[in-house]
C-alpha cells in the first residue's frame, strides 16, 4: 500500500480518486507563464507522482500557455489506467502574461479543443469553469452561459465531467441548476475558511472540494503559529496543513503543487501525518488569529 492510500478515496464524478493528488501549475515558468527552468526536472516530478500511486492530476491548458499539458503529455503518455486529469477553461494569458477572461462560446470551445490535443486525450475527464469576474478572488455574476457551452461539449462527448474553480456558494447553486457539478476548485486553508459551510453542503451532496492554496494568505502570527506545531510534530508547515485539510471533511481532494522531486515527496508524507486531538485545537485557532 503506498502511503497515500492511507488517506482514502472520494468520487470525482465516475472515477474514485485517492485524496491526495498532485497540481501541476507549478511547472511552468515564473508567474506560470513561459517554459519550466530545468524541463527535464519538471517531467521527472510528474513520473515520481504518478509512481507514488497519485491518480488525480489538476492541470490547465493556460498553464504556461500549453506548456504544462504538453509536458504532462511528454512524461505520462499514454497514461496510466485510472489517472484522472483535471483541467480548467476560461481564461487566456496576455503577451505580458496576465490573466484574461475567456468566457464566449468561441473561447471556451477552442479551449477545450486545445486541452484535448496538447494532452494528448479523446476526452477529458473533468473540466473545471473558472469564474474571471475577479481573477484573484470569487466575485459574484452569472455563469449559466459558459456553463450551457460546457454542457453541450460535454453532450459531444468531449467532456465527461464539469466542475466549478474560483466561485461563491451562489454561482455554485446556479451551477447545479445547469449541469451535475462534481467538484469546486476554491482558496481555503487553515486561515482562510470562508468556505467552510459550503465544503459541509457538497459532502453531504457526495460532490468533490479541492482546496488551494494551502499556506496562502496567512498572516505572520497565523504562520508562526503553524510553525511552532509542525515543529512539535517533526514536519514541515505544508505537512501539517496538508493533514489538517484531510481531517477536515472526507470529501476535500488535495492538489499541492511543486516542481520538485523532493517537495513532492514530503508532500505525499503528509499522508502519514497523524494530528492529536490537542494539536487539532490549537490549529483550529488558526483562522481566529487573523480576526483579532
Amino acid at each position: 500500500m503506498s502511503s497515500i492510500e492511507q488517506v482514502g478515496t472520494f468520487n470525482l464524478g465516475a472515477r474514485r480518486v485517492k485524496r491526495l493528488g498532485y497540481g501541476a501549475m507549478q511547472l511552468a515558468g515564473p508567474g506560470v507563464f513561459g517554459p519550466p527552468k530545468d524541463r527535464d526536472a519538471a517531467l521527472a516530478v510528474l513520473r515520481e507522482a504518478v509512481a507514488s500511486g497519485v491518480d488525480h492530476i489538476d492541470t490547465s491548458d493556460f498553464y504556461g500557455p500549453h506548456i504544462t499539458n504538453q509536458l504532462i503529455r511528454e512524461a505520462l503518455h499514454p497514461y496510466r489506467e485510472g489517472l484522472t486529469i483535471v483541467t480548467k477553461v476560461s481564461a487566456k494569458r496576455g503577451a505580458d502574461g496576465s490573466w484574461l477572461p475567456a468566457f464566449s462560446r468561441e473561447e471556451l470551445t477552442q479551449a477545450v479543443h486545445d486541452n484535448l490535443r496538447n494532452l494528448g486525450l479523446e476526452v477529458l475527464d473533468v473540466v473545471n469553469l473558472r469564474s474571471m469576474f475577479n481573477v484573484h478572488h470569487p466575485e459574484e455574476g452569472s455563469l449559466e452561459a459558459p456553463l450551457r457551452v460546457l454542457a453541450d461539449l460535454q453532450k459531444q462527448g468531449l467532456i465527461r465531467h464539469i466542475g466549478l474553480s474560483n466561485v461563491t456558494r451562489t454561482q455554485v447553486l446556479e451551477g447545479r441548476e445547469v449541469c451535475d457539478i462534481v467538484c469546486v476548485q476554491n482558496q481555503y486553508n487553515l486561515a482562510q475558511r470562508g468556505d467552510d459551510a459550503l465544503i459541509d453542503e457538497l459532502a453531504r451532496d457526495g460532490i468533490a472540494y479541492v482546496p488551494f492554496f494551502p499556506l496562502g494568505g496567512f498572516t505572520p502570527l497565523q504562520s508562526s503559529t503553524l510553525s511552532d506545531v509542525a515543529a512539535r510534530l517533526g514536519a514541515t508547515p505544508m505537512q501539517v496543513a496538508l493533514a489538517w485539510l484531510l481531517r477536515r471533511s472526507p470529501n476535500i481532494l488535495l492538489i499541492p503543487g511543486t516542481s520538485s522531486v523532493a517537495h513532492l515527496r514530503e508532500n505525499l508524507a503528509a499522508a502519514e501525518l497523524k494530528l492529536p486531538d490537542d494539536v487539532l485545537g490549537a490549529l483550529d485557532t488558526v483562522a481566529s488569529i487573523g480576526s483579532t
